[in-house]
């Protein structure tokens, strides 16, 4: 269910917390409910130019959460000058939101899932609330950003409008969910504003669930009428929605093919006649089509028996061996029960915000047309601010497949998909997937996720041939290369991976150059031509020859100190800006922040010895004032290299100088001017 509504700020606050912790649900007769709050520290709000500009929150909504409520405040500053503006507010669980508000395209062989958006005028003050239920537990993350940047550049220190943007999160959870067990019967009651809020288990390994609404009659009426109901299973992601079953009579059944591996689901039920409270019984089963016979790891018996963590993420003691491999060819040997091969898979982390997972029997695999093999990668949540990379390659050494022999690929989150067929798509019963294909024609393939959701990713292979296709092959090599990288294709040649924070919570984004813009800094359609960009750096670095003729003046009349300042701002400002360019045509002799700094520090103090040098005052008071300057001003420059007060303030002081020096000089030229007159008279 969702809402949006917007109203006054302050008596929509105590709304907000009054109501929603008393009639947000209603009372229910068998689960406790419990309301939790919590808010972050408003910021200010950027136009949309790359991702780093969007300001990023996390929120945590933990498990058995009956129903969330987002209230998003925001308020605009400097109402004289603020117009009437849009801000977009992205959602999205699990991950950060992958946003393109600009229209931008994405790099090849990406692909990604859309958020949920919101977009809100703002005009003064406004406030918007989001309702949510049954939300899915973990991580949620809300992006928000203002229209996209024009390009103004705005000076530091001078007023200007701004929007402060606080989301605040309340949730109401259940602490006493019921369970549903297994083949076991539940009774329970439901009405329309009371729902049956339950919850069961799936194991690991599970093919399939059933749950089924039996016995189902009103109170209302007649003993035995037929009731109006409706049963959900999972939770909602906004992206991934629960499955939903309308009934009508006494029973109600949902089924589940692929189902979540080793978690909870979420089970409600609830009345949807009006008036009409239900009492049924419930239960649910689930089959093991088949458990995967692990192809990789055997402990060794002589090992420390003592150590318990895994062999895969640490050195220890443990002895690792490799077990059902064909001595001759290399290649693992299936047991005669086995219906899916499981490759144990290791996983290191290699920096921030990259990981990389590597079978343990070595990079490549033996995929076959019987049975699908499976490999497993555990994703933590720390690395969903990156970026998801499949790469598949098929070894066409040796091999004779037909042109219609295609090795199928499925990677899908929480489960799975043990049964692949080039005709059905990749997905689960409630999670979307992702498919590739390579075959002799095209042995490498790719997919690249931004920002993926945290969970345990499965990818299954499987050989697809007919009998005369596949020939003498009755298994292929497969090279799965899977890892996380903090960007796609590390932003390719006109672009740099930037590491970006949100409080503890770190992720990455593409800043392009040169025109060039989208995700991966790919989408040339802006795009500046090499001339341009050399003509342009041109333009920048000789208009500071503009300099010479002060130069030669000043030396010309031994303004020798005066002369050192111009050259010393003519060269930094001629390398600062030929190392300041976007593109291809950069030189830069020194670092940037050095350039920058020397640049800024040069042209304020050109400025200041031009002006004291007007004041016409002795050398002493002269040199003195320039020293003294200028280690104020690089004071200044240290503490905030682009403040306003940075150019005005020693502009103005010597200006004042000036002024004060000229001034008495003036009044003395103009009265003896006049006593002059007087004589002569």
């Amino acid at each position: 269910m969702v809402r949006v509504v917007l109203v006054d700020i302050l008596p929509f606050i105590f709304y907000f917390l009054f109501t929603f912790v008393r009639t947000t649900l209603g009372d229910d007769a068998e689960v406790t409910f419990v309301s939790e709050l919590s808010s972050k520290p408003a910021q200010k709000l950027s136009k949309y130019s790359w991702y780093g500009n969007a300001r990023l929150h996390r929120f945590h909504i933990p498990e058995e959460t009956a129903i969330a409520r987002w209230l998003f405040t925001v308020t605009k500053g400097h109402s004289f000058s603020c117009t009437e503006r849009n801000v977009s507010i992205h959602m999205r669980q699990g991950a950060p939101p992958v946003i393109n508000p600009t229209g931008t395209v994405f790099p090849n062989m990406t692909v990604w899932s859309h958020c949920h958006s919101l977009t809100v005028p703002v005009s003064a003050l406004s406030a918007v609330t989001f309702n949510l239920s049954n939300p899915a537990p973990g991580d949620w993350f809300v992006a928000t950003h203002l229209p996209e940047d024009d390009g103004r550049i705005e000076q530091k220190g001078f007023p200007s409008c701004y929007y402060l943007f606080q989301p605040q999160l309340s949730i109401r959870r259940a602490v006493d969910t019921p369970i549903i067990q297994p083949g076991m019967l539940l009774q329970q009651t439901a009405a329309p504003k009371n729902p049956a809020r339950l919850k069961l288990y799936v194991p690991q390994f599970a093919s399939s669930l059933s749950v089924s609404v039996e016995d189902c009659s009103s109170m209302e009426g007649p003993r035995r009428s037929k009731c109006s109901v409706a049963l959900s299973l999972g939770s909602d992601s906004l992206q991934d929605r629960p499955k939903k079953v309308n009934c009508f009579g006494t029973r109600c059944s949902a089924f589940l093919s692929n189902p979540p591996w080793d978690t909870w689901l979420r089970v409600v039920v609830e009345s949807i006649q009006d008036n009409q409270t239900v009492t049924f019984s419930i239960i649910s089963n689930y089959t093991v089509g088949c458990k995967p016979k692990s192809v990789g790891l055997e402990v060794d018996k002589g090992s420390n028996s003592s150590n318990t963590n895994s062999p895969l993420t640490r050195n220890s003691a443990t002895t690792i061996k490799t077990t059902a491999f064909n001595s001759d060819s290399g290649s693992p040997v299936l047991l005669s029960s086995a219906c899916v091969w499981n490759i144990p898979v290791l996983f290191e982390e290699t920096d921030i915000l990259s990981l990389r997972f590597t079978p343990v029997n070595g990079p490549n695999v033996s995929v076959r047309a019987a049975h699908p093999t499976l490999l497993t990668y555990p994703l933590p949540a720390q690395v969903t601010g990156g970026t998801l990379n499949l790469q598949l390659t098929l070894n066409t050494t040796n091999i004779t497949l037909g042109n219609s022999s295609t090795v199928v690929a499925c990677l899908s989150p929480r489960a799975p998909v043990l049964q692949l067929n080039g005709s059905l798509p990749c997905r689960t019963a409630l999670f979307g997937g992702y498919g590739v294909n390579v075959n002799t024609s095209f042995p490498k393939a790719a997919v690249r996720l931004p920002f993926p959701q945290s969970a345990t990713w499965y990818l299954t292979l499987q050989l697809m041939c007919n009998s005369s296709d596949c020939g003498n092959m009755s298994a292929v090599s497969v090279e799965p290369e899977v890892f996380v990288s903090a960007c796609v294709e590390d932003c390719g040649a006109f672009g740099e991976c930037r590491l970006l924070r949100s409080y503890t919570f770190l992720y990455a984004a593409c800043v392009c150059k040169a025109g060039w813009r989208g995700w991966g800094c790919t989408d040339d359609s802006t795009a500046q031509p090499l001339t341009r960009q050399f003509a342009a750096t041109l333009l920048l670095t000789l208009s500071n020859l503009s300099f010479l003729p002060a130069i030669v003046v000043a030396i010309k009349r031994f303004y020798i100190t005066e002369a050192s300042v111009y050259l010393f701002t003519m060269f930094f400002s001629t390398f600062y800006h030929a190392c300041d360019q976007p593109g291809k045509v950069v030189l830069c002799i020194m670092s940037y922040d050095t350039l920058q700094y020397c640049d800024f520090l040069g042209s304020i103090c050109s400025i200041w010895v031009t002006i004291l040098c007007m004041a016409r005052v002795s050398n002493i008071v002269k040199y003195t004032l320039f020293l003294l300057g200028t280690l104020l001003i690089a004071m200044s420059l240290q503490l905030d290299r682009r403040g306003l007060w940075n150019l005005l303030g020693p502009i103005l002081s010597a200006l004042l100088f000036m002024v004060a020096i000229w001034c008495p000089c003036m009044y003395h030229i103009e009265h003896g001017e006049k006593k002059e007159d007087q004589r002569t008279v």
